[in-house]
């Protein structure tokens, strides 16, 4: 959680959390991991960033400043979401 999420102190007993051992961990409600699992999972990396400087209109990127310190991965996600709806609804690339 980022630390301009919330205002409240946690309730987490942290010096618990952290005494627990491996063994004491309640795990009997993690259903097992099946072969099928292993065979369906894809592993991701953290794609590289490229920095570019770009044009935003004044209210848009206002609004994405008054996120705080994720503004710029907000502004990230949203594109993302925007480039794979286009891609998803175009046979072609994107024009250049």
């Amino acid at each position: 959680m980022n630390r301009s999420g919330t205002n409240r102190p946690s309730k987490t007993n942290w010096e618990h959390v952290d005494a627990l051992t491996d063994e004491k961990v309640d795990t009997s409600d993690i259903p097992p991991l099946s072969e099928t699992f292993f065979a369906r999972a894809t592993l991701r990396l953290p794609q590289q960033f490229t920095i570019i400087t770009v044009q935003i209109d004044s209210d848009v990127w206002a609004w994405f400043e008054a996120l705080g310190d994720e503004c710029e991965r907000q502004l990230n996600a949203a594109l993302r979401i925007y480039a794979e709806a286009r891609q998803a609804y175009s046979d072609s690339p994107p024009r250049s």
